[in-house]
């Protein structure tokens, strides 16, 4: 397995923040057919209990993709990218991300393993907002495809 198994249980300094914005959630809502007025339109958001826009559930891969790049680029790490496959994406909301919110993300490595030849990196990041509230945790496994 080239993927260093050494890196189960590493953790990454925060990265962010990520300032959230409107136009950001309505690109990332045209971009997967979220057809919800209170991703684009403040007043339907507000009418719903949220201070503003609400992005989708599945808009913090924005942002922990961010977050994991520090793995991926890190050289110690033995993850060749043009070898990764996506294996699953988790996500727990605390709260829902709205615009406005600034989002800092801290990055787990939960476990490194070989199945199959292959290398299995599942980690962890947890997202919270600027008063250190949790607001989302995505978990997410890659496989790192070996190399018979």
């Amino acid at each position: 397995m080239a993927v260093n198994p050494d890196y189960a249980g590493r953790e990454y300094p925060p990265a962010g923040p990520f300032q959230v914005t409107r136009e950001e959630i309505a690109a990332f809502a045209d971009a997967i057919g979220a057809t919800s007025p209170a991703h684009r339109d403040r007043a339907a958001a507000q009418a719903l209990g949220h201070a503003d826009v609400v992005a989708p559930t599945t808009f913090a891969v924005r942002l922990s993709q961010q977050c994991e790049a520090q793995l991926i680029r890190d050289p110690e790490a033995g993850i060749d990218f043009s070898r990764v496959v996506h294996g699953e994406e988790g996500f727990t909301h605390h709260r829902p991300i709205t615009a406005g919110d600034s989002l800092t993300g801290v990055l787990h490595v939960d476990r490194v393993r070989e199945a199959g030849g292959h290398g299995m990196v599942s980690t962890r990041v947890e997202l919270t907002d600027a008063d250190g509230q949790p607001v989302t945790t995505v978990t997410s496994t890659i496989v790192v495809r070996g190399e018979g």
